[in-house]
Formats: C-alpha cells, structure tokens, sequence
C-alpha cells in the first residue's frame, strides 16, 4: 500500500456498493487508486435485504454490468434464487433479481478489490476532507494523517451524523454496530453545499428454527435461471425458497398499542422516508382500510439459519417488535436475532452536482449513492460507477462521461438527480424512464457495452460474443422473413386463441407479429436454429431479441422517432457561465432555478419543475444571440461517437 505521503490519482471514501465501483472502475481504467473505509470487513454490505435488482432496480444492475461494473457478476455468483419479476407484463418492465447469501457477497466483492491492479484499500475514518481554493487536495483520517489525491469520490451512505431509533431511544451509529461519521457535512458547508436529513428503515431479522414455514406459502426461484450478468450464459445452482405470510388485525391492534412510544409518530424523527418502502407502523396508518400486509420471509445465507422479514421495518420498541411479529401466522415462537430500526443521516442536495456527479462548488470532489438522497443499493452502485469513470477522465482533462436518459436507466438516475429536486429518497421505477420499451433489461449490453469498451471496462471476450450476438439477431430477422410455416401447423393456436385460421402461408416473421403467437410455438418448422425444441442459452438470447423487434416494432420506431425529435434539445449545450438574470422575459421562478441548478443542456432546462417550454424556447433565442455575437458554438452529442471517452 502506498504511504500517506505518496498520493493517489483517485480516492474513494466509504466501502459500500457505490464505494466498490467507483474504486473498480478507476482501477481498471489505470489510474491509481484508494479506498478508503471504516471496517474493510464490511465492504459491499448488504445493510437492509440481502437482495438484488428487483422493480426497475434490476435494469440498473443489466446497465452496470454492460458498462463493464462488477454488482451483476457478484450477485449472480453469490446468488440463492433468481426470479424475473413482471413476466406477465411485457418486456419493459420484466426485472430480474437475485436472492444473496448475505455472507458471500461482500465476501466475493472483497476478493475483486483485492486482486483489482492499481487498487488499494486502507481501514481508517476519515475526519475531513483537504481541499485548497476551492479544489480537493485529499482527506485527513483518524490518525492524524494526510492522504493526497487528485480526485476524491464520497460514498458515505447512511453515516454523515447518522442516527439510529429503536422505540424513544436513539443513538449516534452509520448503521447498526458502526459508528457515525462527523464533521464532513458541516465542513462542506462552508463552501455552499446545502446538506438535509433523510430518513430509511429495515425490518427485524428472525432465527429460521423458531419459525414455521409449513403454515407459510412457499416462493420459489424460476426454473429457468436468467443471470445479471452477461458473462455468465448457463448458470445452475440449488435455488433456496421464500415465503409469504400476512399481517392480520391483531397484529395491527398490537402495532397501535406503540404508537406511543414510535420515534415515528411522537415527532423524534423529523426526516423523511422512502414513500414506496414505509415502516410496518406507517402501512397500518396510511393504508388502514386493509385488512392484511403482505410479509416475506428471505433467507440470509446458505451457511445461517437467519430470515430477513421482509415488509416489516419498524422503528417501534423492542417489545412491541416481538409481540407484533410473534402474531403472525408462522411466526408464533419465532426469535429475533436482530430488531427492525431506522435511521436519520445526511444527505447533499444533488442539484448541487454537475451532470458527471462532480460538486459544481469544489473541483475534483465527486458525490455517489446516498448522500445524493437515493435509496437502494442498485443506484448506488451505478452512480458509483459513473462517478469511478468520470473522475478518472477529468483527472486526464477528457470529456466526461454522461449518458443521455434516452439510452439509459442510469442517464435517467442522474439527469433526475441533477435535475428534479428531492423531496423524499430517490427510488428507481420503470414509469421514470419515457423510453422504456427501448431500455429494456434484455439489451442493455446491445446498448451500452460499446462504451465500456471505450473506456477499457469490457475485455476482448465480452466484446467478441456481443458482435457474434449483434450479427445473430440481424441474421436472424432476415432467416425469419423467409420461412414459411404450414398453417395446418399454426391455425390450431390461432383457434384456441379464438382468431381465424390462416387460409395461405405467411412468413414467420408476420406471424410473429400477432400477439398470441410466441416464436416458440414455431419450433420445428424449420431448420432456422431459432426453431429447434432445444435452444442453447446462446439461441435462446438470440430468440428472445428477435422476437421483441418484431413483435413491438411499431412501439419501437415510436420510441425512437421520440428520441429523435428530442435530440436537438439534448445535444443544445448551455454555457456554464450563462447569465440568467440577462435573459429576458424569463419567469422569476424559472430564472431561480436555472440559476440555482444550471443545467448542461436545453433538454435539461426542460426538465426542471417550473421551468416551462417557453422559458425553454426564451433561453434558445438567447443562445442563439449569443452565438452570433460572441461566436459561441453549438453544442455537440453528449457522447463522443468517433473517439470514445479514454481513447
């Protein structure tokens, strides 16, 4: 390990997920790089569910993996059950997520930093932060030493003066049996950055021999196992089960008989919670008319015994805790290993950043995770990532890296962040993303692999199988337009589905246009490999491409039609020195928060609340002006397409 007086390229302080992929990153782009956390045995914790993707979260992950970041490859090899979530719903919003051994996976993601070249972890607490003219220098830790570096990346998560409540008692802790870390917040804002408190929770965990899961319903993983990553092509494991159970009324009876002593409803806590994950007590308050509330029971590890009950985080006493949990079905003698709590921390207003997560007020300072006010591992780890590639590329004076929100789910993380300001903790949904159809989970490496590969994330191999699966799905949809099923084959499908018989042969192609036809109902028809019983994984992913193209090909050409009409707006760059009060006929309000938020581009300005599109067409009068009086240029693609970021 480097000495402190030695200095790194990049350093990144805090060791949970968005804290592991931005040192990855960095690493595996050449620079020189830190991490620098509290305990280095708990690296890439799994503080809340030991759980991955789920619900738009699962895109994240396809994305990060894509790009060339290391969560899809861990969660799938510490993985104790896959499912792909929404599979009755079409392909937009599928979503995969893994159930994690809670043990193996920060356990797997240690060894990839250990063995990671250029990369080096230290176990200490950082106290401040060293930065000179407005620019980092590096951080001073415990121990009273300096640590130089060019670029410094915060992934404080939870701990910035974190607080935890269990019942009216509180204390300092980053999260259970940690401590808090001081001082940061308050020194950065000395140099303008607007701190605020947000607030999360997590359930009790229970001893699986206490429990019985008999009278539980049983949840088991797909038989067909989809992985995160697109590495791994045929994975085979013995997938462990879940298991549902319900809240009744005597449970929400002894859940009231605390609201006395709630941290929540005496006004302790101040901050405010994630709206789609509420505590227990919450639930039973805003959703009183029901009668039940849905639990699951997760296994923590194949080595332990312990459940995470899922659907029960609660700040409320620990005698409470017990009885309430102890009045659900199955759960009659169940023990708990750990109590629920929850837990206030800081977090920075994320306006307050650039669009490639840099502090628009510190040079060389780079937010990544909660402290830009998102909850959920998944986000963290992809702005981690983000934040790993572009800090490197400003330390080499490159262009940043951003993705426009058209291409990506982690474009529309950000843009959101940098954007929207935060009233609540920022949860990914597939509902934010307006081109959803197009970002699927299924393409994410067909979308994005490219640019991994130009910043020096994705290898020879990975390259070479997505140009062998890009030429496949092409081939293909040309193989398909010329083969013709015999209707004698398809019409008693068409007829059990209630639709007329094929009176001549069409393409299978246009057959697979009609929604009750799957191209595995065309198997056999053909020497075409797509028609075969038997697919191998390869196939099977090829098969799957084609058939999404050509069944949503109208929605598709929409989709992209779209983008276009949006690209001029996106690719319209606005001079970070503008003068807004110099626009005229702005809004008074929108003249605020362009000023406040400065926004990188007219697509941008677009998006922030109470900037409406004549505000928007007033700035693009204005840019124009200014080009012809000071010859500004217009702004070029957000993305570099000849000589990508790193070359």
């Amino acid at each position: 390990m480097k000495g402190s007086g030695d200095g790194y390229d990049i350093l990144v302080v805090g060791g949970g997920h968005a804290g592991c992929e931005a040192a990855l990153a960095a690493a595996r782009m050449g620079a020189s790089t830190l991490l620098i956390t509290q305990n280095i045995f708990t690296l890439a914790q799994m503080s809340c569910n030991p759980a991955i993707g789920g619900l738009a979260k699962g895109h994240l992950v396809k994305e990060i993996d894509a790009l060339g970041g290391a969560m899809g490859v861990v969660a799938d090899e510490t993985a104790l059950q896959f499912r792909m979530l929404n599979r009755s719903k079409g392909p937009a919003v599928w979503s995969p997520r893994t159930q994690n051994d809670r043990y193996h996976y920060p356990l797997r993601m240690r060894r990839l930093l250990e063995e990671q070249e250029n990369l080096s972890l230290r176990q200490q607490s950082v106290t401040a932060l060293l930065i000179e003219k407005d620019e980092i220098r590096g951080v001073m830790t415990e121990a009273g030493h300096s640590v130089r570096a060019g670029a410094v990346i915060l992934c404080a998560g939870t701990f910035l003066n974190g607080l935890i409540h269990i019942g009216l008692n509180h204390f300092p802790g980053g999260r259970s049996g940690e401590p808090a870390a001081g001082g940061i917040a308050e020194q950065l804002a000395h140099y303008g950055l607007h701190s605020g408190r947000l607030k999360t929770g997590t359930p009790p965990r229970l001893d699986g021999r206490s429990v019985d899961l008999q009278r539980m319903e049983e949840q088991p993983g797909d038989a067909e196992i989809i992985p995160f990553s697109f590495r791994h092509q045929n994975l085979k494991m013995d997938q462990l089960s879940c298991y549902l159970t319900r809240t009744g009324a005597s449970t929400h009876d002894i859940l009231r008989s605390g609201l006395d002593r709630s941290p929540l409803y005496q006004g302790v806590i101040k901050s405010i919670g994630p709206r789609y994950c509420p505590s227990i007590e919450d639930k039973i308050h805003r959703f009183a008319d029901k009668e039940s509330h849905q639990l699951f029971l997760e296994p923590e590890g194949r080595e332990s015994h312990e459940y995470y009950l899922n659907g029960f985080a609660t700040s409320l006493p620990e005698d409470i805790q017990i009885a309430a949990v102890r009045s659900v079905p199955g759960l009659e003698r169940a023990h708990l290993t750990r109590l629920g709590y929850a837990i206030e921390y800081d977090y920075f207003h994320p306006t307050q950043l650039k669009a490639n997560l840099e502090t628009k007020s510190v040079q060389g300072l780079f937010f990544a995770g909660q402290i830009n006010g998102t909850s959920g591992y998944e986000e963290a780890a992809a702005q981690g990532l983000m934040a790993g590639i572009n800090a490197v590329l400003a330390r080499r004076g490159q262009e940043p890296f951003i993705l426009p929100r058209q291409e990506s789910y982690i474009g529309v993380l950000i843009d959101d962040l940098t954007t929207k300001e935060l009233s609540e903790p920022y949860r990914m949904f597939t509902s934010l993303a307006e081109n959803r159809l197009h970002l699927r989970q299924d393409n994410a490496d067909l979308r994005l692999m490219e640019y991994g590969r130009r910043l020096g994330l994705i290898d020879d191999a990975a390259f070479t199988a997505l140009e062998r699966l890009r030429e496949a799905v092409q081939a293909a949809r040309v193989r398909l337009e010329k083969v013709n099923p015999d209707p004698e084959r398809i019409n008693p499908l068409l007829i059990r589905a209630g639709k007329a018989p094929l009176l001549h042969r069409e393409s299978a192609a246009r057959l697979l246009k009609r929604p009750e036809l799957r191209l595995a109902d065309l198997a056999g028809c053909g020497e075409d490999p797509l028609l075969v019983e038997e697919l191998d994984p390869f196939w099977r992913r090829v098969g799957e491409q084609v058939e999404i193209e050509i069944k949503y090909a109208g929605f598709l050409q929409r989709q992209q039609e779209h983008i276009r009409r949006m690209a001029g707006l996106e690719e319209t760059l606005i001079p970070e020195e503008i003068d807004y009060e110099a626009v005229p006929s702005l809004s008074r309000e929108s003249r605020e928060k362009l000023a406040r938020i400065r926004p990188r581009t007219l697509g941008q300005a677009s998006r922030i609340l109470g900037v409406g599109p004549e505000d928007v067409a007033v700035i693009m009068i204005h840019l124009a002006r200014l080009r012809r009086s000071r010859s500004v240029p217009r702004g070029t693609h957000l993305r570099q397409e000849e000589n990508g970021p790193g070359e």
